[in-house]
Parts: C-alpha cells; sequence; structure tokens
C-alpha cells in the first residue's frame, strides 16, 4: 500500500527519484497517466493491468462519459521502469498536463501515488482539509 506524502525535486530532464518507501511497488514497472484535480496518477505495471482488466470488463456498458474518460486515460497512459537510480521520466505531456515544475509533492493513495505541483497540492490540501475534517458516513458509505 502507497501511503505518505514526500517531496521531490524535478530535474532539468524532467525526471523524479521515487520515494524510498515505494521502491518495492514500482521496481517492476510503473504507468503514469492523466489523473483527477490536475495531478499524475502513478500505478505499479501490476495494479494498472488488473484496473484496467476491471474497465475493460465494464465497457460494453458505458455510455459516452464512460467512453471518453477511458479514451482520455489511457491515452495519457505511459510506462516506465525506474533505471538504476529509481528515476523515472515523466513525460512531456503528462508533465503539462499537470503543470509540473521543479517543486513537487508525491502522495501515496492506496492503490496508486499522485504527482502534485506543490503549489497545486498546497491549494487542493487547503481547500480539501476543512471537509475532510467535518466528513462522516456519508463520504464513503459503511466505512465509520
Amino acid at each position: 500500500m502507497l501511503l505518505g506524502t514526500f517531496v521531490p525535486k524535478l530535474d532539468d530532464k524532467g525526471r523524479l527519484v521515487l520515494p524510498a518507501k515505494f521502491w518495492d511497488e514500482f521496481a517492476g514497472g510503473l504507468v503514469m497517466t492523466r489523473g483527477q484535480e490536475g495531478c499524475v496518477y502513478v500505478y505499479s505495471q501490476r495494479e494498472f493491468e488488473a484496473l484496467h482488466e476491471r474497465m475493460s470488463a465494464q465497457a460494453p456498458a458505458l455510455g459516452k462519459k464512460g467512453r471518453d474518460y477511458l479514451r482520455l486515460f489511457l491515452s495519457g497512459a505511459a510506462q516506465e521502469i525506474p533505471d538504476s537510480q529509481r528515476r523515472i521520466t515523466i513525460p512531456a505531456a503528462l508533465r503539462e498536463y499537470a503543470h509540473l515544475d521543479r517543486e513537487l509533492t508525491v502522495i501515496g493513495a492506496g492503490t496508486r501515488a499522485e504527482i502534485w505541483d506543490t503549489e497545486a497540492w498546497n491549494t487542493y490540501y487547503s481547500a480539501t482539509e476543512a471537509e475532510f475534517a467535518d466528513a462522516d458516513g456519508e463520504v464513503i458509505a459503511g466505512l465509520f
């Protein structure tokens, strides 16, 4: 499970060093794609394949919005294998999509990591944290 918040830097070649706690999860390869709220989602190769399988099983029943989502989600995907220094290169299209500059925030979100521009993450966090403190069972039914 991917957990925590990390603040790596993006180098001049569009690479970042994966947080040490994520190394084992991503050692065999990973897939990056467009995320929601303007971040980049990062899945292990294994998790992405399982996710794609679940999506494909539902694809025949999807309406136009579902097909649109799948197209954007999958067309933005890029496979990567960390190098010997555990760096990954974020493709230019994904850097542009998420407005990634040098200052990054990487969070663990359970089955995936998310890469955010630090300013965007701070804005999102500030706007959402108060709602989190007031959340109850309505957010995720049956959780509490």
